[in-house]
């Protein structure tokens, strides 16, 4: 244990020193200058503070208040040193967080004691710091594991419903990253964007509910189809929308909302501007952009200029301009997005 004594008075300083020594498993930290004293135990993390209240320059008082406004120092008992006579100080230090007294003169029968008393209490504090540590630890484990499973369940569904598509698994994981970095680009807090990261492959997931023969036709869709293929937001949305996870229900948003623009004239609700969710607003352009530069079996893949003046011209109508030009600003981040997460997919003839 190391137990700080700060006292102005040699004698006093000495004397408590070869009382501390003579504690099981102590040292004493000893200083006469009470600024030297605060410095220490401000810098390092005493068990015990002895400390004198008529100093020069910072009395008692002043030194455990400055000690007692650092949060981590809470729990760090503290001995005043004071006279028998000094009840209105004893009652001052009580209230600015002395936890006991040692009377002058120093007493060897009464200091060993209270020290010992002090360094029970000290060491009781020190357990259940471990113990909420371990706790903590604890905690933080299980809940790795809970959004591990949460994260396979998420893949797993978007997974379901890539089998059904012909769009590849790469798409889920470029656009899932495209939308993170718009979300990263608006100055959204870490937390949002790993939810985005997680939440964004599920926008499809409503592609579950509608029939191979629209789904997997490899021409233009007629009205009655791109009728029945418009439900897949909706379709998405009542499937995700009941979890308990808070990411799940976030995909459950952007499955409804992806479709939509802003200015209105999106699918299913025909919301604009921000009645359209954050989340739905940059995913819509993160689907669409990877969506036009990827090659499909039955496509060619845009060039990558061409898909950038896309995006632009579209800001005000299609896409929301802020989420457009986040994407826009980060385009060599988009490229190596990119070659990260290639297709295998045969090009289009």
């Amino acid at each position: 244990m190391d137990i700080a004594v700060i006292d102005d008075t040699p004698l006093n300083l000495l004397l408590m020193e070869k009382l501390v020594a003579r504690q099981t498993d102590c040292r004493a930290h000893p200083f006469s200058d009470p600024f030297e004293g605060l410095e220490w135990c401000l810098g390092n993390e005493p068990d015990l503070i002895i400390v004198d209240y008529m100093m020069p320059g910072l009395d008692g008082l002043d030194f455990i208040r400055r000690v007692r406004s650092q949060h981590d120092r809470d729990d760090v008992p503290i001995l005043m040193v004071t006279a028998n006579s000094e009840r209105s100080t004893r009652y001052e230090a009580l209230q600015c967080g002395a936890n006991d007294f040692l009377n002058k003169p120093i007493d060897a029968h009464e200091f060993e004691p209270r020290v010992r008393n002090m360094l029970m209490l000290r060491q009781a504090h020190l357990d259940t710091r471990r113990r909420a540590e371990r706790l903590q630890e604890e905690v933080r484990k299980a809940t790795a594991e809970i959004q591990a499973r949460e994260q396979e369940t998420i893949t797993r569904l978007a997974r379901a419903a890539e089998f059904r598509d012909p769009e590849t698994g790469a798409h889920i994981l470029r656009m899932a990253h495209f939308s993170a970095l718009i979300a990263r680009t608006l100055g959204l807090a870490d937390e949002r964007v790993q939810a985005i990261l997680l939440a964004a492959p599920m926008h499809d997931v409503g592609k579950l509910g509608i029939p191979d023969h629209i789904l997997l036709k490899p021409g233009p869709l007629s009205f009655d189809e791109r009728e029945i293929m418009k439900r897949h937001p909706a379709i998405g949305y009542e499937i995700l929308k009941d979890s308990a996870s808070a990411v799940v229900q976030l995909g459950a948003t952007i499955a409804l909302t992806h479709h939509e623009k802003f200015d209105g004239s999106g699918y299913p609700r025909g919301l604009s501007g921000d009645d359209i969710p954050l989340e739905g607003r940059i995913v819509a352009v993160a689907d669409v952009f990877d969506a036009i530069t990827s090659p499909r079996p039955y496509k060619k893949a845009w060039p990558f200029e061409e898909a950038v003046d896309f995006i632009a011209q579209g800001m005000g109508r299609h896409f929301d301009p802020a989420c457009a030009s986040a994407l826009l600003k980060q385009l060599d981040q988009i490229r190596l997005i990119q070659k990260r997460f290639q297709d295998h997919c045969p090009p289009a003839p």
